[in-house]
């Protein structure tokens, strides 16, 4: 197969990938727990620190765990659109076939890839992202990897009009560098949901991210943002034409609370991780386990669904 017929077939690919997250119904699974984040995940699903030694061995077992995720019959992309990957989980297999294959190709499941190296030191209520050299190598792999988008996070604390334009003109910044490699950016400023002053944070967030977008010309940018203390306040951001879709992250909430508030907002989608996996257990058997995953993919596609 010649260069020019795979470089074809990318394009149709990336085409049915981007009408499916702007036509169709769905939520997107968030699967990119990170080093920091990977004992916490582990033991939530039952497993032990003191059970295992060693990076290699952590990431096993929560590849272990994803796997079982993306590989249950309750994992399909009837209603789940999209999944966000680690690096590490782009770069193994799922069942023999590179995990955003195995995604795209057995579960019609839009692949995405989270690619910030983490949070700086706190300046003015909010962590801008770490520097991230090596990106435009990062988006390269993923673009190989048949990989559709990417998604980045930062955090905002207060209501810091200094610190939260830190955040949002960092997360454009970084997204047009993603969108020069043909890949779709999710730009995730989240705001932490204990903030004393969330709300009037939310103010600041939104009026940034509307004069960034405005700039954008023909380009289009995803966001995920916390779900806001007023339903449907983000609905200027999900009707904007240069933003695909807003998807919610559950930022801590509980399942019900999440999936309560994004129902109360019309046309944002779930993109939950905490909220997805919540009562998985690797001591379930597969029947225990489909089961509790398959309700709770159905609870989150309907709050999506509003």
């Amino acid at each position: 197969m010649g260069p020019s017929t795979t470089t074809l077939i990318a394009e149709i690919m990336n085409q049915d990938q981007l009408q499916k997250i702007n036509d169709e119904t769905g939520f997107i699974a968030a699967l990119d727990q990170s080093g920091g984040s990977t004992p916490k995940a582990l033991k939530l699903y039952g497993i032990e620190e003191d059970t295992y030694s060693g990076d290699e061995a952590m990431f096993d077992l929560v590849h272990a765990m994803r796997s079982r995720i993306m590989t249950s019959p309750a994992f399909t992309g009837e209603r789940i659109m999209g999944a966000i990957l680690f690096e590490m989980t782009m770069d193994r297999q799922v069942e023999g076939v590179d995990t955003a294959d195995y995604l795209w190709n057995s579960k019609g499941v839009v692949p995405f890839l989270k690619v910030d190296k983490g949070l700086a030191d706190e300046s003015n209520g909010a962590q801008i992202m770490n520097d991230m050299p090596g990106l435009d190598d990062l988006c390269s792999r993923a673009v190989a990897k048949n990989v559709f988008g990417t998604k980045m996070r930062s955090v905002i604390k207060l209501a810091n009009e200094e610190g939260v334009n830190a955040v949002v003109d960092q997360q454009f910044a970084v997204g047009k560098q993603i969108l020069g490699h043909g890949l779709m950016p999710i730009i995730e400023p989240e705001i932490d949901i204990n903030s004393p002053e969330k709300a009037a944070a939310e103010a600041l967030l939104k009026a940034r991210i509307v004069e960034h977008a405005n700039q954008l010309g023909d380009q289009k940018v995803m966001l995920k943002l916390t779900l806001p203390e007023e339903a449907n306040f983000y609905a200027d951001l999900v009707n904007h034409d240069n933003i695909l879709k807003v998807v919610a992250l559950s930022g801590g909430y509980d399942r019900d609370e999440a999936n309560r508030r994004l129902s109360e907002n019309n046309g944002m989608i779930a993109s939950f991780s905490r909220a997805l996996s919540q009562g998985l257990s690797a001591q379930q058997s597969d029947e225990e386990f489909n089961s509790m995953l398959d309700g709770a993919i159905a609870s989150i596609f309907a709050a999506s669904s509003t």
